[in-house]
């Protein structure tokens, strides 16, 4: 009516105020979880970090960062890229080591020599150069959440996580001051970008070629996702049913190329930034004989590659590398050169089986479902390609060339939400749960990690050596374990890894250079070199009784 005072709104009712305090507490609730999941990885990553001593390949990029540190040169470890060990740099720099400029030694001896003979706490130094790694592998898994969150919402987006977090394999790998998960990290930082590059591609081409030239610049095995990434550049800028016209069509073809051209420029630029960070004069002056002469297509792809000297001679080296004699060991066989099969296998092994199933589901999902098919060539193209190149390698020594499978299928696990059955998040969510328990049971020996149909930890050996179980972690609980159980008896030791034994108290002497039958006490040996014992090594272990067992990498046996 005219002149009628406006209606009162009436009070919320009790029921109303409920819902909206619900409602702005499950706003909470997201961010809550993923602290608590990066908080669980956290821990299990610095308590992997504090007791292992170093694996083989720790000592060689802490020492090398050092030498970029402190000389600025390129000179160690030019077969691989910069950038991983800048970031191990981080840690180093802050650790403070003493460090002898006058000292010449190969890569391995550096690393040897700045940690245990220029007064250098290793234990300390050894973590504070994890420190970053760990931070970054962290990082990573904020974009795994983001990427399963875009694609399948908030409970996409934690469960993406949750496998992430208890990889067994991530929180192994991305404990160690090593380049394998920060280098998959950033294959899978620049697909994510690229994602996002079809909606704001102005921001995210550039940021997703940052993204490549920062896995380009780590490690050398990513450069066959360049084509991929390239090709996923074009397609995130290429809308085909915006205009059917001829001359538009050709717009967006030289859209698309654009697009691509601008995340290989910027790749191209980051990877020559990181070699000029180390030194801006790009000195570099291989020893003789030291680069090995690559003919053919992988000759000529070296020499093509728009990268400074260094990196080209590295991917020469890298070919060398796969060239040289090298032994492998699978289901309890061993073998000389590689198996295609290798890396599928060992996966199955050291893979939660639960994390299996989920893969294989989500990854049927974006190939079937219409609504996921847009987003599979990003999740599942560079995954098929790296393990594709990851395969044809000569070396069989573990699934960290392979470290990008579980952190993209994480993210490929959120298709089994696009199924529309009552009983599907009650199986996923049983079967996440089935992942954490197997994962959180490892712990703190997440690097001879296998699953419950391979049994388990203490079984690992039986069926893979090298990183996959034995890496040189476990000298410091070696050390532990003779003092307390095993004093003032006599100790003959074969150990696999790049620590030094009498720093940690460790006074024995190696077998094989001796008689039989002078060998007796405990004869303690790395489960890699049992596994491909042979000669007097193998008669000393079959004529030995095993009383003890060290982080499930080393066997303890009496004779």
């Amino acid at each position: 009516m005219p002149g009628a005072a406006p209606a009162t709104p009436a009070p919320p009712t009790g029921r109303a105020r409920l819902l909206a305090r619900l409602g702005r507490h499950r706003r909470l609730l997201v961010p809550l979880a993923v602290a608590v999941l990066l908080l669980q990885m956290a821990v299990a990553m610095i308590t992997t970090a504090v007791e292992q001593t170093p694996t083989i390949d720790e000592p060689v990029y802490v020492g090398t960062a050092a030498v970029y540190l402190h000389e600025h040169s390129l000179r160690l470890n030019p077969e691989h890229p910069p950038l991983g060990k800048l970031i191990i740099a981080a840690g180093v720099a802050v650790a403070g080591p003493h460090f002898d400029r006058g000292y010449d030694g190969d890569q391995s001896h550096v690393g040897r020599h700045l940690l245990y003979e220029s007064g250098n706490d290793p234990w300390r130094l050894m973590l504070w150069a994890r420190l970053p790694v760990i931070a970054l592998t962290l990082l990573f898994g904020l974009v795994v959440f983001v990427f399963g969150r875009e694609l399948a919402g908030g409970v996409g987006g934690l469960g993406a996580l949750a496998l992430y977090a208890f990889s067994p394999d991530v929180v192994a790998h991305g404990s160690l001051a090593t380049l394998d998960v920060p280098a998959a990290g950033f294959v899978l930082t620049s697909v994510w970008l690229l994602w996002r590059a079809r909606w704001r591609p102005r921001l995210c081409l550039p940021l997703a070629g940052a993204a490549l030239g920062a896995a380009l610049a780590t490690k050398m095995n990513t450069l066959a996702a360049v084509p991929v990434l390239l090709l996923l550049a074009g397609l995130s800028v290429w809308r085909p049913g915006r205009a059917a016209a001829p001359g538009a069509r050709l717009r967006l073809l030289a859209r698309a190329v654009a697009g691509s051209a601008l995340v290989a420029v910027v790749a191209v630029a980051v990877v020559w930034a990181t070699y000029l960070a180390v030194d801006p004069q790009l000195r570099w002056t291989p020893s003789t004989g030291e680069v090995p002469a690559v003919h053919g297509p992988r000759g000529l792809l070296a020499g093509l590659l728009p990268f400074p000297e260094a990196y080209r001679d590295g991917v020469r080296l890298q070919f060398g590398l796969e060239n040289a004699h090298w032994e492998g060991f699978l289901f309890g066989r061993r073998y000389e050169g590689s198996l295609w099969y290798y890396l599928p296998a060992a996966l199955l092994v050291k893979t939660p089986l639960g994390m299996l199933v989920l893969w294989m589901v989500g990854t049927a999902a974006f190939l079937t479902i219409r609504q996921l098919r847009s987003a599979a060539p990003y999740l599942l193209l560079p995954t098929a390609v790296l393990l594709a190149a990851a395969m044809d390698g000569q070396r069989d020594l573990g699934v960290r060339y392979a470290i990008f499978v579980p952190m993209f299928g994480a993210v490929a696990a959120v298709g089994v939400l696009a199924l529309r059955r009552r009983w599907v998040p009650v199986v996923a969510a049983g079967l996440l749960a089935f992942v954490a328990v197997s994962s959180l049971r490892a712990f703190p020996f997440y690097l001879p990690y296998s699953n419950e149909a391979f049994g388990g930890s203490a079984k690992t050996h039986e069926w893979l050596h090298d990183s996959n179980v034995d890496w040189g972690q476990d000298l410091g609980r070696l050390a532990d374990r003779l003092h307390d159980r095993y004093a003032g008896q006599r100790v003959w030791l074969v150990y696999k890894g790049s620590g030094v034994p009498s720093y940690y108290g460790i006074h024995a002497s190696d077998p094989r250079h001796r008689p039989e039958r002078k060998v007796h006490g405990l004869l303690v040996v790395s489960d890699s070199s049992v596994a491909k014992a042979r000669g007097r090594l193998a008669r000393l272990i079959h004529t030995s009784r095993e009383v003890d067992e060290v982080g499930h990498s080393i066997t303890i046996f009496r004779r």
